[in-house]
This record gives structure tokens, C-alpha cells and sequence, in this order.
């Protein structure tokens, strides 16, 4: 039995709770807001986020992260991507020499594009820090259905002693070193699935986001292999299951965002109209200005960045796309 804070109380944090929590841990579960925290505490639901799962007994509830990282032998930081940095500068001073911590949330650092792992780090040196990612919808996993993650650090014996933590029944878990490949994976599925949405919204049929889907994984898998991955990475959970789920669940948030902007609404309305965040909205921009960083040929990316950010009519987004330079399709294509 552990003693593990799950930072963030959104739908996905509130899913590994329970998991962890049904798993026989105890359980500390962080909001920012008290309202809501005092809210799961007394109703053991997230009536937003996750209605009609009843959290377990064993998990406790706060607003301190003081209380939540003194508490903590394992901590699971699932906070909105563009929120990491503040939370971790506010958890370093609290954070004892060793503690683990897990980043399961998905995206990049908008400012810097430096992957979540790597914010963590920085502002936390003293602890030890793995990620975990997959096709996991909240949804499922806080109802108990069947699925797989994949945790990765740099030090196998930590990635095997997480998998025993994590895994049930319900839950399997696989290991790997692939820390780079495992984080992009997660991030930039959100900004294909985006644009999967996009041509759901348009009207433009399976082949085409069955296209979109496979040239995506293809760009995904160039940057990754620049920034160091291993490209097998992208064949597996965080990269090709992860993009699959993320394009054709109306689970995903970021498809549904792309669905709104393809019936004609701004990305700015889409993303209000979702009421939650829409984690490709932001790793779109870092994405784009990633792949010009390390000088990577992304054109979904590309694109998706002048929908988002300038103003880009989405059909004509889609023509750039189908009356580029022909190409010829080789395994050099993702590399």
C-alpha cells in the first residue's frame, strides 16, 4: 500500500484516483478550486467531470499542496499542460528528496515546447519522474472498462515498480525507456485529432481522416525521431493507439472541438462550447514552432496552425494539404 497524491481533479485525475484508490492505495486528491474539492469530498463523485462514478472510501481530499506533497510517496501530476510549471514551482519547496512523480498529463510547454517531463524536472531536480500515456479516455477507465498505458523512464526498475502500482485487472500496464517518444505521442495525437474533427465537421468522409490519421502518425513520427525517439514507439499505445482513440471518440474533446470548427465556428467558440480544455488548441502552436525549431516538414501541423491562429478558411487548409508536391511514401517519409 502507497501513499500517492493525484494532483488535478479534472476528469482524467479522478479516474486514476479511483484506479489507485480500488487498487488498495491510499489516495490524496488535489483541486484548485475548494469548492470542488469540498464538492468530491461530500458527494464522492465528480458530478462534471466523471458522473455516476463513485469514488472509493480510501481517498482523501485537498487544496494544499503542501499537505498533498508531505502526504506523498508517489505523486501523479494530471493538471491541465499549461498549468504544469506554475503547480510544480509551487510543489518544488514541498517535495521530499526521492518522492516519484508521474506526469500523465498530455501536451507541451507553449512558450519553451519543452515536453512535461522535462518542465517537471527542472523545477522539481530532487524527484525521480516517469510518464504514462495511451488510449485512455477518462470516461472508461473511471467506469472500469478494459484499458492499456504504457509508463516510461529513463531507469527500467522505476518504469516496473510503477507498472505494479498502476496495474488491475481492468488497468494493464506496459513498460519502456522511450520517455521522449511516450510524451510526444500523447501531445501531438491531440492536434491530429483536431484535425480529425475538423474533417468530420466538413462533411469529408473516412478516407480522409483515415489519411489524415496516417500521414499524422507519419509527422508525429519525424519530429519524434529528430528530438531522439525510438520511431518503434509511435507503432505502439502512446502513439498509434493513443491517435486512434483521440480521432474517433466523441470522448475526445479535441475532436469535438474540430468537429464545431469545421461546421463553421471560430476556434475560439469551439473551445468555449466544449467547456473543457482542449489540450491540441495549445500544443498545435508549440508543435508548430517545435517542428521549426528542429526544422522537421509537419503540414498538418502546418496547416492546423494557420486554422487556429491564422484565421485559415479549414477547407482551403484541406486543399494545401491534397495539392502539395507529390511525394513518394517510404519508410525515409518518417524519418
Amino acid at each position: 500500500m502507497k501513499q500517492i497524491a493525484v494532483v488535478g481533479s479534472g476528469g482524467w485525475g479522478t479516474a486514476i484516483a479511483s484506479l489507485l484508490a480500488k487498487n488498495g492505495h491510499n489516495v490524496m486528491l488535489w483541486s484548485y478550486l475548494q469548492a470542488e474539492s469540498e464538492a468530491l469530498s461530500k458527494d464522492k463523485e465528480n458530478k462534471r467531470f466523471l458522473p455516476g462514478v463513485m469514488l472509493p472510501d480510501n481517498i482523501s481530499y485537498t487544496t494544499s499542496l503542501e499537505e498533498a506533497a508531505k502526504f506523498a510517496e508517489i505523486i501523479v501530476m494530471v493538471t491541465p499542460s499549461q498549468a504544469i510549471k506554475k503547480t510544480a514551482e509551487s510543489l518544488a519547496a514541498y517535495v521530499k528528496p526521492g518522492t516519484i512523480i508521474v506526469t500523465a498529463s498530455k501536451g507541451l510547454e507553449q512558450e519553451t515546447q519543452k515536453r512535461l517531463s522535462e518542465v517537471v524536472s527542472e523545477a522539481i531536480p530532487q524527484a525521480k519522474v516517469a510518464v504514462m500515456s495511451g488510449p485512455s479516455h477518462a470516461e472508461e477507465v473511471g467506469r472500469e472498462l478494459p484499458t492499456t498505458n504504457v509508463i516510461a523512464s529513463g531507469d527500467i526498475m522505476l518504469s516496473q515498480y510503477l507498472q505494479d502500482i498502476f496495474m488491475c485487472d481492468t488497468f494493464r500496464v506496459y513498460t519502456g525507456q522511450d520517455m521522449v517518444g511516450v510524451e510526444l505521442g500523447g501531445a501531438l495525437k491531440n492536434v491530429i485529432a483536431l484535425c480529425a474533427g475538423i474533417t468530420d465537421g466538413l462533411g469529408l468522409g473516412d478516407n480522409a481522416k483515415a489519411a489524415l490519421m496516417t500521414r499524422g502518425m507519419a509527422e508525429i513520427t519525424r519530429l519524434g525521431v529528430a528530438m531522439g525517439a525510438d520511431p518503434m514507439t509511435f507503432l505502439g499505445l502512446a502513439g498509434m493507439g493513443d491517435l486512434i482513440v483521440t480521432c474517433t471518440s466523441m470522448h475526445s474533446r479535441n475532436r469535438r472541438a474540430g468537429i464545431l470548427i469545421g461546421q463553421g465556428k471560430s476556434p475560439e467558440q469551439a473551445v468555449e462550447e466544449v467547456k473543457m480544455v482542449v489540450e491540441g488548441f495549445y500544443t498545435t502552436k508549440a508543435a508548430y514552432l517545435l517542428a521549426k525549431k528542429m526544422n522537421v516538414e509537419m503540414p498538418i501541423v502546418e496547416q492546423a496552425y494557420g486554422v487556429l491562429f491564422e484565421g485559415k478558411d479549414p477547407k482551403t487548409a484541406v486543399m494545401s494539404l491534397m495539392v502539395r508536391d507529390k511525394k513518394h511514401e517510404t519508410e525515409q517519409d518518417i524519418r
